[in-house]
């Protein structure tokens, strides 16, 4: 009798990598997409794709994991990364998205230069999106961290998590922009 021979060793099965350190492999370079190209965007896109289908938290709005500090990665937001404005008045330094689940609150809050702030009451639509008309309805800007302005009426957006593991996020924006942030701290609350 011949020795047994499993199907594996004669046609081997391709080891699965998490695709997150590839992604977080090639935003690295882009300086929170600020200097992706086209070609860049596509492939950051495909590898946020990639994770978003193994996405571990079926239900992001309902877990704890959500809230926290978070540090954003990369984004294809030209208003977020500051594109259209000389280099001197773009945020520079790290730009964080604060969440609590529990009040269903955020505050985003850039570096220098201006060191601006928003917050905002977040409105669920399910337990993985903050859609709707109004589901991020911001309620005050900070200038310089400081001034207090109320922001207009028809200042909301929306925002899906699409993965969120302990460490990493992935969401998208109802103007389809891309936001990839890790996790920095999780008892800081907006």
């Amino acid at each position: 009798m011949l020795p047994s021979c499993s199907l594996p060793l004669l046609h081997p099965t391709p080891a699965i990598f998490p695709p997150s350190p590839q992604l977080l492999e090639a935003i690295k370079p882009l300086k929170r997409g600020l200097n992706a190209s086209e070609e860049d965007q596509q492939r950051i896109d495909r590898l946020a794709r990639a994770l978003e289908r193994r996405n571990p938290t079926k239900k992001p709005l309902a877990s704890d994991l959500l809230s926290g500090q978070w540090e954003l990665l990369y984004t294809t937001s030209g208003s977020i990364l500051g594109a259209n404005r000389p280099a001197l008045l773009r945020p520079t330094g790290p730009t964080y998205q604060v969440i609590d689940t529990a009040t269903l609150t955020a505050r985003n809050k850039e570096g220098p230069p201006f060191f601006n702030q928003v917050s905002a009451e977040l409105i669920p639509q399910n337990d993985r999106s903050v859609k709707a008309r109004k589901g991020v309805l911001f309620k005050e800007f900070k200038i310089l961290g400081l001034i207090p302005v109320k922001a207009p009426a028809n200042a909301a957006g929306a925002l899906e998590v699409t993965y969120l593991d302990e460490d990493l996020r992935v969401s998208r924006g109802d103007k389809g922009n891309l936001f990839v942030l890790r996790m920095q701290n999780r008892r800081v609350k907006p």
